[in-house]
């Protein structure tokens, strides 16, 4: 796989669960109404090229969101205690990562200038279940 910032290489499938999220976070991060982000297998993914380019922003107690230096590309998140549980935005790669959303988190959150449109996607008031908060 390749990250879309031509300085990065990673490896490792994207999978696991996929999805957007509507936090107020992820709005304020993105600029946009959410987040497609997919779950990655723990272990699987590993920067291979370009680390020193990966800046980090951790806020107490939640996801560290990690991006590009270079650029400023949200790349992915993991979790603040166990670095293995990490999601890898799917805006950050450079060809099709070969996985879609299937799900729409935290819903209750929807930016009230993008309504959410009928996709058939599961929709989940919360964090959707299995996925760990933020």
């Amino acid at each position: 796989m390749r990250l879309r910032i031509g300085a990065l290489r990673s490896h490792g499938p994207a999978g696991g669960a996929t999805g957007y999220c509507h936090c107020r976070r992820c709005q304020r991060r993105t600029g946009a109404a959410a987040s497609a982000q997919a779950r990655v297998p723990p272990g699987s993914f590993i920067v291979t090229a370009g680390l020193e380019l990966i800046r980090e922003w951790a806020p107490e107690r939640e996801f560290a969101k990690s991006f590009c230096s270079r650029c400023g590309a949200q790349l992915f998140s993991h979790h603040p205690t166990d670095a293995a549980i990490m999601s890898v935005r799917l805006g950050a790669f450079d060809e099709d990562p070969g996985v879609r959303p299937s799900y729409r988190q935290r819903v209750e959150s929807a930016a009230a200038w993008e309504p959410l449109w009928d996709d058939g996607l599961t929709r989940y008031e919360g964090p959707s279940p299995g996925v760990a908060e933020r």
